[in-house]
């Protein structure tokens, strides 16, 4: 893959797209769940949105369903369930799988430049952050119990 940008995404209302409308801006990438005990983190995830989003931020959701069937729902239940609980206005995305052969390539991508704990690439759990800078460089992962708003120095970094 030449870029991150070039990753084919469909958008949580059925749009396909790529990531090259993003491009220049610094990026949080975050598979989520609807009903996950890190589902709270929508909330904070959607502070950081707003605060920097005039900056050249962007959080990007993409729904997962690979870890305990948290996210059973279809997409347009997750978008509606994230608007109405969390005030949800930053891009999410269809539902993906994140690991195992049917993982989407974005996410095969961020597993390959910012491995976790001891080099692993599988992701553990809902809610792995994925930051990337304005450049596309994927930085740094970011473990689920990481709360968004302890990212607020990384991001302001980049900004």
């Amino acid at each position: 893959m030449a870029s991150i940008y070039e990753h084919q995404v469909k958008t949580i209302d059925g749009r396909d797209t790529t990531l090259k409308e993003y491009e220049g801006k610094v990026l949080l990438i975050v598979n989520t769940a609807s009903k996950c005990g890190f589902t709270p983190q929508f909330e904070g995830l959607e502070r950081l949105y707003e605060t920097y989003r005039d900056k050249g931020f962007v959080v990007l959701g993409f729904p997962c369903n690979q870890f305990g069937g948290q996210d059973p729902g279809s997409d347009q239940e997750i978008g509606a369930f994230c608007r109405k609980n969390y005030g949800v206005s930053f891009p999410m995305h269809s539902k993906i799988e994140v690991n195992g052969a049917g993982a989407h390539p974005l996410f095969v991508e961020l597993k390959e430049k910012a491995p976790g704990i001891l080099g692993s690439k599988a992701i553990k759990w809902n809610f792995t952050k994925f930051l990337v800078d304005r450049q596309g460089r994927v930085l740094e992962r970011f473990a689920p119990n990481t709360k968004p708003e302890e990212l607020k120095k990384k991001i302001e970094a980049l900004l």
